[in-house]
């Protein structure tokens, strides 16, 4: 289907969700790209929902962004059990490669920031090689502080890329997009975590059958012990929708 008119969306804890399909998100943005509308996509999952409840500039940052997709699981299930259900699961990681093969047929320009500069280096390279017809037009690291912002920020305008694939993090990744969508006007700007070490061969995705079971997170947490802490917010999320059931779409 030709998406028109407003995303349809659900709304958890105040931060609205698209409802449409993988292949609906990449019309949408396909039309961004052409009309040259900058749209700022989030890829959100029940961590940054718990992250934004507790900070309100997150809050701030993901209600004002022009697409929030259910990238994880928990997402999904929340719309599903409070009966607002979205259409599918859409993974940054999948939405970055198909944004891509769609941007083939329109040689789209590419910039990759973030991650360290060997790991960028290596992501642009195997891109390019996945994606001939593709153009990446400049890439830089993660590695810069508030005072090369604008240095960075200009570099971006100066090769005016169709689509910036940002990972730094997400609680860096997202408010900075935030800060700079207007004064960058990339059509498509979406904050990928860590794709680029996945794409670069830095590290492995998770292995078909923990992807089919929906288990990907739990994979993350074998393989990087450490990150426990952060792990803990995907049970309080789903124990604090199954107590506000009634309220958590209503919220706005």
């Amino acid at each position: 289907m030709n998406q028109t008119g407003p995303i349809p969306t659900v709304s958890i804890y105040g931060i609205p969700f698209s409802k449409l399909t993988m292949k609906e998100t990449v019309d949408v943005l396909r039309e961004a790209v052409l009309t040259k509308q900058p749209h700022q996509v989030i890829t959100a999952n029940p961590i940054m929902v718990m992250a934004a409840l507790e900070n309100p500039a997150m809050m701030k940052v993901m209600q004002s962004a022009e697409m929030i997709v259910p990238d994880g699981t928990g997402v999904v299930w929340a719309a599903n059990y409070c009966g607002e259900p979205v259409a599918e699961r859409v993974p940054g990681f999948e939405l970055l490669h198909e944004l891509l093969r769609v941007g083939e047929n329109y040689r789209w320009g590419v910039y990759l920031l973030g991650s360290t500069p060997e790991v960028i280096q290596e992501t642009a390279v195997r891109l390019q090689e996945q994606y001939p017809a593709i153009r990446i037009v400049g890439y830089r690291d993660g590695y810069f502080g508030p005072a090369e912002d604008e240095q960075v920020v200009a570099s971006i305008r100066e090769v005016s890329p169709d689509l910036l694939f940002v990972a730094r993090g997400a609680d860096t990744q997202e408010p900075w997009i935030h800060k700079y969508k207007d004064t960058l006007q990339v059509p498509v700007t979406m904050g990928v975590g860590g794709s680029f070490d996945v794409i670069s061969g830095r590290t492995k995705r998770a292995p078909k059958v923990f992807q089919k079971l929906r288990l990907e997170w739990f994979y993350r947490l074998l393989r990087e012990p450490s990150r426990a802490g952060r792990m803990l917010a995907l049970p309080k999320f789903a124990i604090k929708v199954m107590r506000d059931k009634e309220n958590v779409t209503k919220v706005r």
